[in-house]
């Protein structure tokens, strides 16, 4: 849980900071291969912040308020085909922002008006151009491919490390960076941590169900198809896939769960440099430093050293032809979605189909969009929020923060199990929260990076370069405490708990979360209760054991952590009973994993209850009553209904099973039945009965 800096670099380790969803896509939600030329993309549907059209009346509230809130759109909205998950609100707003920002980069691609849209203009026309893929070949790899092909000696790991991440190819093996020190959150420093798999995550290379091993089956004949496309022997290619799978076996060993990594203290190890060339005797990290041009550090925390010593002992046990292939597998999988056709619809074939039941590929224009907003965020950004997000909205949002913020605030002086003491201690860290709103002060200078019209992985490659520099740039410098870590367009939050402040970017502040329009109950129950949900992550299970700097500290005292944990595991035992996916075939039934998904729970259940009472606030300064009708509907009902919509989906059952293992959030139906059977107002406001579902005699709170 670092800054979101650092996120780029180690995505795919732990969550970096506590989103609100996880929208990046799933293994193998895959771009489309075909240009789309022959017409304009359509403008996407509209989402209303309450649809009452959504609604299921057969089904009754106090039993599955999930399916009365979303039973209809449920009903009539399938997974399109091109996608793995469909959201009412994440999706549907994502396609929007994605839409508007394609006309920009449209625009821009064909006639750019300034130099920083002909930068971005260029980097999403080269993405388009799918017949330049097709005649270029594997030439945009060649040069990585060719560093491969010479290596010779494993004792050389370093010198191959540091040519390919110089050059801006993949460089798998550990994830390298720079974040704040989590003990001291003024200082930046030196970080590495386990990387280096191509499957969801560590489960599907050790688990014997039936399910992962007809997986790895499969993702041997995968590797074995692509290493055939680039050339080798069936023999050859075949030999390779099994070293592949060996070494990522290896390292998934030797990696520590996800579940593991929520622990601050499991990924905080400060090591000197000799220690940690003691530690992996065999890859010489000053040549790999100099290679990415770090400046000079003495420590760095070393977040997971048992993996390096896998490292280490792999160094030694895997032949040179094993390396070779492992680095050449990751160097073709990096870059498959923009090679040739062949190589495209390959690694859809599993990526896509296999591991994450997607039909179809994503429309080129909508991944060459999001490739654009991910490598120039904020050039692309700075002209998106002209047109998308007006001086209005943000003053409306500071109000709503502010309302929230009181609410907390009200919350942790009443909890009933806390000391004086460490409601003191929360207070404080509650009154150091900085709040971010909508798009940076500054916006980032992209003049060091180079693009060009008829050159994808090229440009793909300098954007890695240009990351990476600015990111190793930040060592021993001052924390920049108003850099950001997501796009203006993305539809998500996040909360930061070592620079302790919560970020909203423009994508998020639009209907349906937030409507100038609506009336307040739907307001406070959309973008309302992400607020409060931000919030209370500073107060989670990870989060509470931040201060208010943000630095790794305890600060509830010995009896209320006590009581605080048996809150928790609470949580936990309570979301292991739910079922991301039924048991059907021969596949049982999936159970989410309540201590994976227990930070986004506690902040589900928390942003659901001060929401409420910012709304409460709100109503009476209003002289309103929360009982006051609309539309057949209470206020207080209209809350609920509006905070259920925003978790109206469908999954694959393939994504859903994936999403329980490698996913820190809920699926919907549980981060909205999960959240109100834990609220006695909901039970109230629908009139239940103790002991119904909904409404149960028992149930968890933490804040």
């Amino acid at each position: 849980m670092k800054s979101l800096r650092l996120a780029s670099t180690l995505s795919t380790i732990f969550c970096t900071a506590t989103l609100l969803f996880t929208m990046s896509p799933l293994h193998g939600q895959t771009l489309g291969y075909v240009a789309d030329t022959a017409a304009a993309p359509a403008p996407p549907k509209s989402v209303k912040s309450l649809d009452l059209t959504a609604l299921d009346k057969s089904a009754d509230p106090c039993v599955d308020f999930y399916q009365f809130a979303c039973g209809n759109w449920i009903k009539d909205n399938p997974v399109p085909s091109d996608q793995v998950r469909w959201a009412r609100s994440f999706s549907m707003l994502g396609e929007r922002n994605r839409y508007l920002l394609w006309q920009q980069l449209d625009a821009a691609a064909k006639a750019p008006k300034s130099p920083l849209e002909k930068k971005y203009g260029d980097y999403y026309a080269a993405c388009m151009n799918t017949d330049l893929v097709e005649t270029k070949g594997l030439a945009p790899i060649a040069p990585a491919l060719d560093r491969i092909a010479a290596f010779s000696d494993p004792k050389k790991l370093a010198t191959l490390m540091g040519d390919l991440a110089a050059a801006g190819s993949p460089a798998p093996l550990f994830a390298f960076g720079v974040g704040q020190d989590d003990k001291d959150s003024t200082q930046q420093i030196a970080q590495t941590f386990q990387a280096g798999l191509s499957l969801p995550d560590r489960d599907y290379y050790l688990s014997d169900a039936k399910r992962f091993v007809d997986i790895r089956a499969q993702y041997v004949a995968h590797l074995t198809k692509m290493f055939t496309l680039a050339g080798d022997t069936p023999e050859k290619a075949a030999a390779e896939a099994a070293s592949v799978l060996r070494i990522e076996t290896a390292l998934a060993k030797g990696s520590i769960s996800r579940t593991e990594l929520r622990e601050p203290t499991n990924r905080y190890h400060i090591y000197s440099v000799q220690k940690l060339q003691e530690l992996t005797p065999d890859f010489d990290w000053a040549t790999y430093w100099k290679a990415i041009q770090i400046g000079h550090f003495d420590t760095l925390n070393v977040g997971t050293p048992e993996f390096f010593k896998t490292i280490a002992q792999l160094t030694t046990s895997e032949p040179v032809d094993a390396w070779k292939a492992y680095f050449r597998w990751h160097t073709l999988h990096g870059s498959a979605s923009n090679l040739p056709k062949a190589f495209f619809d390959e690694n859809f074939a599993f990526f896509g189909k296999t591991l994450a039941g997607q039909k179809e590929p994503t429309p080129r224009w909508k991944q060459c969009t999001s490739m654009t907003d991910q490598a120039l965020g904020e050039a692309v950004g700075q002209d998106w929020v002209k047109q998308n997000f007006p001086p209005a909205a943000k003053a409306s949002m500071d109000k709503l923060v502010a309302a929230l913020e009181k609410s907390l605030g009200d919350d942790i002086s009443t909890l009933p199990w806390m000391s004086e003491a460490t409601k003191k201690a929360a207070e404080e860290k509650l009154s150091l929260i900085r709040n971010k709103i909508g798009y940076p002060e500054k916006w980032r200078d992209y003049t060091a990076l180079t693009t060009a019209n008829d050159d994808l992985i090229g440009n793909i490659h300098r954007s890695t370069i240009f990351r990476r520099n600015f990111e190793l740039g930040h060592l021993g410098q001052p924390v920049d405490e108003k850099e950001w870590g997501m796009t203006p367009p993305t539809v998500n939050a996040y909360y930061d708990p070592s620079m302790n402040d919560i970020n909203f970017p423009a994508g998020i502040l639009q209907p349906p979360f937030f409507d100038f329009t609506i009336d307040p109950a739907v307001n406070f129950g959309g973008i309302g209760v992400v607020i409060g949900h931000e919030m209370t992550h500073g107060f989670d299970d990870e989060g509470s054991k931040y201060d208010g700097h943000g630095n790794l500290r305890e600060w509830q005292t010995a009896d209320d952590r006590k009581k605080f944990t048996e809150r928790t595991d609470c949580e936990v035992a309570e979301y292991s009973g739910f079922e991301a996916s039924p048991a059907h075939d021969d596949l049982p039934a999936q159970k989410l994993k309540g201590d994976l998904t227990l930070g986004e729970n506690t902040a589900d259940n928390g942003g659901l209850r001060i929401a409420y009472m910012a709304l409460l606030d709100t109503l009476a300064a209003e002289k309103k009553s929360i009982d006051s009708k609309i539309d057949g509907f209470t206020e207080s009902q209209r809350y609920f209904l509006g905070f259920a919509q925003v978790w109206c989906q469908n999954q694959t059952d393939q994504a859903a099973r994936q999403s329980a293992l490698t996913d820190p959030h809920s699926p919907g139906r549980w981060r909205t039945n999960g959240s109100v059977q834990n609220f006695e107002e909901f039970g109230k406001a629908f009139g239940c009965k103790r002991g119904q579902p909904m409404y149960p005699e028992h149930s968890c709170r933490v804040w």
